[in-house]
Order: C-alpha cells, then sequence, then structure tokens
C-alpha cells in the first residue's frame, strides 16, 4: 500500500527524525511540483498556468505519452522524476552499507540496483527498471562501472557536468547531520563516480548545506554561511553573486530575474534551456551547475518558509524540478512544515512511500554516528599514547 500520510514534523526542536522525514519529503514535493514546468521560462510557465504555478498541475502537454521533446514521460500530476529515484536509490544503499559510502559503494550496490531492480516508475506509469528512467547523465554510472570497468574514484571523469549528482546528495548531508565538513567529503568521494569539476563539487556543498541545516537552532543565513566556507571556484563565487541578488527581495516573483541574471555568467548553458551553447557543460573551474545557487538564494528570500521557498524554485523554471528538489530538502532539513496536502498527494501519485526510507536512513544515521565515536575515541586513545610526556 502507498504510504500518504505526511512525514512528522515539528516547530519546536525537531529531531533527526523529523528533519530526515522532512527533508526527503520535501525533496520529493518539490520535484514532482517543478517536473511538469521543467525546461520553461517564468514567461511561459506564467502564460500556460495563467499566472505563477501554485501547487501541483498536470502535464504541460495534454498529448504527453507522444509530444517532444519529453515523451514518454508522465511529467506532472503529483509524479516524482529520476531526481527522487536516485535520492531513494542511495538510501537503499546506505542501508545495506549500514557507513559511511564511498565511490566504491556507488559501484558494488547503487549501480546493481539502478540495473537489475524492478520498480514502479510514475513518470512511465509502468514498472521498470531505474535504468530505463534516468537521464543520460546517470546512465552513465552504468556504462562506466559496469561496462567499462572503470576505477570508481575516476568514473565521473568524461560525464557532462551538471547536477546529476548533486541532486540526489541529500541522505550524505542527513547521515552526517550537524558535520558540514563530514558531509562534503563524503559527498565528493560518492559522486566521485558520477560527476567530475563543478558538478562533482555542487555535491559536496549541497550535502553540507543539508547537513548544516540539520544543526539545531540553523537558519537560512547559517546555511548558506556554511556553503560557502567549504565552495571552491567558480561554485563559491556564483553562491556569492546570487545570494547577494536575493538578500534584496523576500518575495520570489520580483526576484526570479535578477537571480537568473546573477547566475548566467557562471551557467554553461546558456540562455535557452533545450538548446545548451557549444560549452555547455564541461569541465572548468570558473562556472558552477546553476541549480544550487539559485536554490540556496531562493532559500534566503522564503527564510525557510516551504511554499515561497519552493514555489520560487518552481515558478524559475529551467531546471526547476532539481532546484525545487534542492530547496525542498533544505527547509526540511531546518525543520520546518511541508504541507501535508502535497506530501499526501505526491505519494499516492507517485505510488510512494516517504515515511519508511526516512526512518531506515535515520537508523543507519544513528548507526554511523555510534561507529563515528568509537573511531573517534580509538583515534584519541592512540594520539594521546603517542603525545604523552615521557
Amino acid at each position: 500500500m502507498t504510504d500518504t500520510a505526511a512525514p512528522p514534523t515539528t516547530t519546536a526542536a525537531p529531531s533527526l527524525a523529523d528533519r530526515t522525514a522532512g527533508a526527503l519529503a520535501g525533496a520529493a514535493v518539490g520535484d514532482a511540483l517543478g517536473g511538469p514546468v521543467e525546461g520553461h521560462s517564468p514567461e511561459q510557465i506564467r502564460e500556460r498556468h495563467g499566472g505563477p504555478v501554485r501547487g501541483i498541475v498536470g502535464p504541460w502537454h495534454a498529448d504527453w505519452r507522444t509530444a517532444r521533446p519529453l515523451a514518454p514521460y508522465h511529467k506532472g500530476d503529483g509524479h516524482v522524476t529520476d531526481d527522487t529515484l536516485m535520492t531513494h536509490a542511495l538510501i537503499r544503499v546506505y542501508e545495506k552499507v549500514r557507513d559511511h559510502l564511498d565511490a566504491y559503494a556507488v559501484a558494488e550496490h547503487l549501480v546493481p540496483d539502478l540495473m537489475t531492480e524492478v520498480r514502479w516508475i510514475p513518470e512511465l506509469e509502468a514498472e521498470a527498471l531505474p535504468l530505463q528512467r534516468v537521464f543520460l547523465a546517470e546512465k552513465w554510472l552504468v556504462t562506466r562501472l559496469h561496462y567499462g570497468h572503470a576505477d570508481p574514484r575516476e568514473a565521473g571523469v568524461g560525464n557532462i557536468v551538471n547536477c546529476g549528482a548533486a541532486m540526489y546528495m541529500a541522505p550524505v548531508g542527513l547521515v552526517n547531520a550537524g558535520d558540514p565538513h563530514g558531509a562534503y567529503a563524503e559527498a565528493l568521494d560518492v559522486a566521485g563516480a558520477h560527476q567530475s569539476s563543478y558538478g562533482r563539487e555542487a555535491a559536496g556543498v549541497f550535502a553540507a548545506a543539508v547537513a548544516a541545516a540539520c544543526v539545531p537552532g540553523a537558519s537560512p543565513g547559517s546555511v548558506v554561511a556554511a556553503a560557502l566556507s567549504l565552495a571552491k571556484d567558480g561554485t563559491r563565487t556564483a553562491i556569492e553573486a546570487v545570494c547577494e541578488v536575493a538578500a534584496d527581495y523576500d518575495e520570489f516573483e520580483p526576484a526570479l530575474a535578477k537571480l537568473r541574471g546573477a547566475v548566467a555568467p557562471f551557467d554553461t548553458v546558456g540562455p535557452e534551456y533545450r538548446r545548451p551553447s557549444l560549452g555547455a557543460r564541461r569541465p572548468s573551474r570558473l562556472h558552477a551547475i546553476e541549480e544550487l545557487p539559485i536554490a540556496l538564494g531562493l532559500l534566503l528570500i522564503g527564510d525557510g518558509d516551504y511554499r515561497e521557498t519552493v514555489l520560487g524554485a518552481v515558478n524559475y523554471g529551467r531546471d526547476c524540478d532539481s532546484i525545487a528538489t534542492m530547496c525542498g530538502a533544505l527547509v526540511g532539513a531546518l525543520g520546518r512544515t511541508v504541507p501535508a496536502e502535497w506530501t499526501a498527494a505526491v505519494s499516492e501519485a507517485s505510488r510512494l512511500d516517504l515515511r519508511g526510507p526516512a526512518a531506515a536512513l535515520t537508523a543507519v544515521a544513528r548507526e554511523i554516528h555510534r561507529r563515528d565515536q568509537s573511531r573517534r575515541r580509538a583515534h584519541e586513545a592512540a594520539f594521546a599514547a603517542l603525545t604523552e610526556a615521557r
């Protein structure tokens, strides 16, 4: 049966379980809200829907089974996309390994999951292998690791540089809740199997931001500060540029064009999302993916309010399902409320259990923390023995 109940969220001292459930539900709902308008501009979205999108909407084209360029995917009506499919796949890897992950865990567990486990795919309205749905940048994992036998730590080199790895890194941040540095390092290792350059960097920074959001008393501002403390090269500069603009707004609608203008110099895709420039998605120390800086900017504008933050991402357009996924994960990790009616609708429409994966990841995070404590005590004892006065 599909779990349609909203995950538990509280406003007073939310626990690890609360934050994990909120982050995963928030990410899935954001993904489902953004999917049907992905690839379009704010102006096109307003024209198609008679104004900004304010909730779950249907497919852009009524004949979604044949309409190009999206056929045969049913984007809309509360269906999650590959962002959520990959997030839940990574959670299953944590359930198997029950410790910190690395690129080898991706090769040994994530790739077989994508290749061999038949699951319900909401956009296909059918059971299929996840590999049959994920984007080409994610199929790269199978190409390089299964067929190419690449070193897992280097397999991401040569893939297009996009948000493919960053979009499903929330579980890494939740396992390292309260430890942005640990989340950043682990996500960089995991993402090395999938991405290189600023795509890999974005995965590390997003995981760190989720971990920072879990710190008791965290705010959108402290999350951005944590991200900036770790981000490198063009990723850091892009976040700075976008968040400087975001500081002047407290509503998303008047800010969208300005946010796009701030990130444009760092975004290699170009002005037409579905017609990337010749230099698009190539490695660079000067550029950044568009999605993460925009998500952090909208987090500031929405001040952590789920509707304002995530709907800002949805109406931004372009790769808005991934932007909204990131926004939803960050707001949920802050312990803010994810609208119960949206959670229930997405869970029902996508036939998606949102409670089970959250409970499983919380249990794994607790186990990992106990192992970390034991490892830390062993290190402290060894160091003390090495440095004691003689």
